[in-house]
């Protein structure tokens, strides 16, 4: 009897599952049977964050949204390894994202210390510490996972000892990212007062390795990272470079290109060394040029980022001085400048 195509499908299941209960159990039927029918989907998944989710992404301008998605899509994406090739890209970007929410918490605890320190709350200043320490150490081992999915997407080579094969640029910008994490993951750990098992050589490495990406293609961004580590790393400038010269000479070409990610490197350079006039200064630059000119909408999160880290050095510095963060609208001014004379200020009568 000639069997329909139903019948002759049921068959090769039912086949299938014998054989494959046979040769080892429910291990082998996952082998064999389960992850060569869904590894399509799985492949499809990394496809689609790689050509489409990502992309789209760069274009918007919400930082929260991308670091909560990044938190619970995490575990779903990185599960995608079990039957097809790892997500080493999307991992990179999405350790980098979640670890961005961690150090928003923890930058927010520090403004929590601050107050309590100005108003003499020592108890409660010290929760704050202890609170913006965990969240540090937090942020530093979600950075430093990032810093490995890329080393894994080197092929398992040390980051630093060679350029990757670079074409594409997605391929470029997980380069880039996952070497800013790395860099995040040595200051979290720093800043977290308790090591969390970051190697300290990775600042050297990406220095290194930031040299494989086209400077001017990427906004100033990889000749900013370079002389940032100059600055900080003792013995790290090389003969004849000044790198508050090349700092400049990348603020110019990420103002350019209207993402403006530069300002970041040259502000933490400065701000590290306690020169807070040039701290000033990089923040009123910055002001003025997210007002002259629109971020670059290929990479719109990019530049919000940049405007988020100069807005927290700003709200720090209002904060020691007076108690609270930046008013709003206010970024580029000081509460010592005339500039800042025109600030509105609130009754506390209209606060209850």
């Amino acid at each position: 009897m000639k069997l329909n195509h139903s019948q002759a499908l049921f068959k090769w299941i039912t086949l299938s599952i014998l054989l494959t209960t046979f040769l080892g159990g429910c291990k082998a039927i996952n082998q064999f049977l389960v992850k060569p029918m869904i590894k399509p989907t799985g492949d499809a998944l990394t496809l689609l964050g790689e050509a489409h989710i990502t992309p789209y992404l760069l274009t918007t301008d919400d930082l929260e949204a991308g670091c909560t998605g990044a938190e619970a899509l995490g575990s779903m994406v990185m599960s995608i390894g079990r039957i097809t090739e790892e997500p080493h890209e999307l991992a990179v970007m999405l350790y980098l994202a979640s670890g961005g929410c961690e150090e928003a918490k923890a930058f927010e605890q520090e403004l929590a210390y601050l107050r309590y320190i100005r108003n003499q709350q020592p108890d409660m200043a010290q929760d704050a510490l202890i609170a913006q320490k965990n969240h540090h150490v937090k942020a530093a081992k979600r950075y430093y996972k990032s810093w490995l999915e890329l080393i894994a997407f080197n092929g398992g080579e040390e980051i630093g000892n060679g350029c990757p094969d670079l074409e594409q640029e997605f391929d470029q910008l997980v380069w880039l990212v996952g070497i800013v994490s790395g860099l995040q993951a040595l200051n979290h750990d720093i800043l977290s007062g308790v090591g969390t098992g970051v190697p300290k050589n990775i600042a050297a490495q990406a220095e290194r390795a930031v040299g494989c990406l086209d400077n001017r293609k990427w906004f100033g961004v990889p000749l900013a990272l370079k002389a940032a580590v100059w600055s900080l790393l003792p013995g790290a400038l090389p003969e004849g470079e000044n790198a508050w010269a090349r700092l400049e000479q990348a603020d110019i070409i990420g103002e350019t290109a209207n993402i403006r990610l530069a300002h970041v490197f040259h502000i933490i350079s400065a701000y590290s060394k306690g020169d807070m006039e040039r701290v000033r200064t990089v923040i009123k630059r910055h002001a003025e040029k997210i007002a002259e000119s629109p971020a670059n909408a290929q990479y719109k999160l990019l530049d919000v980022a940049a405007t988020e880290a100069i807005q927290r050095v700003s709200d720090r510095m209002w904060t020691e001085a007076m108690g609270h963060r930046t008013p709003i609208g206010q970024l580029g001014t000081f509460w010592d400048e005339n500039a800042a004379d025109d600030i509105e200020t609130v009754e506390l009568d209209d606060l209850f």
